[in-house]
Order: C-alpha cells, then structure tokens, then sequence
C-alpha cells in the first residue's frame, strides 16, 4: 500500500487542502492520502486552534473514501515531520509512504528539522501552488537532490521509488490558503 501523508496545522482546513490532496491521489498513483493535522507547526511563533476544532473543519473539508483525517502526530507525541515519519514507518512496516507538500513548503524546505534526512528517506511529491512554482523549483533542497528528481511523466510510480526521490507536478491551482482565511477572520481560535 502506498499511502500519502498531507502534514500541516490545518488551521484551518480548506477547499484547496481538498484540491491537492484529489490532484495527489491522481497524479501519484496513491492508494490513500493521510492528512496529519498537527499539533502546532515548530515554525511559527502563534499557535493554532484547538487540535478539536481543527479536525472537525478538516473532516467538513474532506470527505473522500480514500482519505484519512488523522491527528496521529498529537497521540504518538511528535511535532517534527522527521519523528513523524520514522514514528509512521516502525508502525506500518509493510506501508509506503510519500510525504506530499506544496511547493510554498518546499521554497523553505531547507529550515524544517532533518530535511535532508527526509528527502534521503521518503519519497516526496511536491504539487504546484500560486507563486511558489520557481522558488519551489530553485530552493536549496530542490537543488541539492536535483539527480533524484522524477519526472512528471513518471509520478505515477513515486511511491513505489526508493528514496531520494522526488517529482514536482503542475497542477490546476486554487488560490487559498489558511492565513488569508484567518485574517479575514473567517476562522477564529476557539472554533467559528
């Protein structure tokens, strides 16, 4: 089984989470998408809403038979995506997984906790998002693991690739995204 793990605060879930997350399961040949819906992100300073509210949205959000809302970080204790991966893979031996990111997250890659321990070790898919598709393309990490790039062509196949590797698909794009939605404040901490 391979399976995609769509980590993040979800704070909050929305329609674009969705869109990804069907683009993923269709572009990477995937047999089930995880979403992670942390406990807070180690990059920002705020947190988010109550873990509660947040998986109640999240399941509002996304409602698919091959989704999975989940917030396995918060029940095995972890708040970095490496723990979490080397955490998810002594559970589920026989899994295989692929970290799924945007390519906003890929831009900056390079300051998340064992990054480079990450690429050597899942296979990771990198989708397209508003204004990030030449950064993404010309971050650190991208350059770094350059030769382990898969094409488009062959993402189908990703999760079924030996790590390092990685494939950047082009995908329709909506534009939203949970920052922008909390300073509309159309999400408030504490639920709506």
């Amino acid at each position: 089984m391979v399976i995609g793990l769509l980590g993040g605060s979800f704070d909050p879930a929305h329609a674009g989470h969705a869109h990804i997350t069907r683009e993923a399961l269709k572009r990477f040949g995937l047999d089930q998408v995880w979403w992670l819906v942390s406990p807070g992100n180690p990059l920002k300073a705020a947190g988010p809403a109550p873990l509660a509210d947040r998986m109640a949205q999240a399941g509002r959000v996304m409602q698919h038979p091959r989704v999975r809302i989940t917030d396995l970080e918060a029940r095995i204790g972890t708040r970095f995506t490496a723990a979490t991966l080397k955490g998810l893979q002594a559970r589920y031996p026989g899994v295989r997984f692929v970290w799924l990111m945007g390519a906003d997250n890929l831009a900056q890659f390079h300051r998340w906790d064992r990054w480079d321990w990450i690429m050597a070790h899942v296979p990771i898919g990198v989708l397209a998002r508003p204004g990030s598709g030449v950064r993404g393309r010309m971050s650190r990490a991208a350059e770094r693991f350059r030769g382990s790039q898969v094409t488009g062509s062959a993402a189908q196949m990703l999760g079924r690739r030996s790590a390092p590797a990685w494939c950047f698909v082009d995908v329709p794009m909506v534009d939203l995204s949970s920052s922008a939605i909390r300073a509309r404040g159309e999400w408030r901490k504490g639920g709506r």
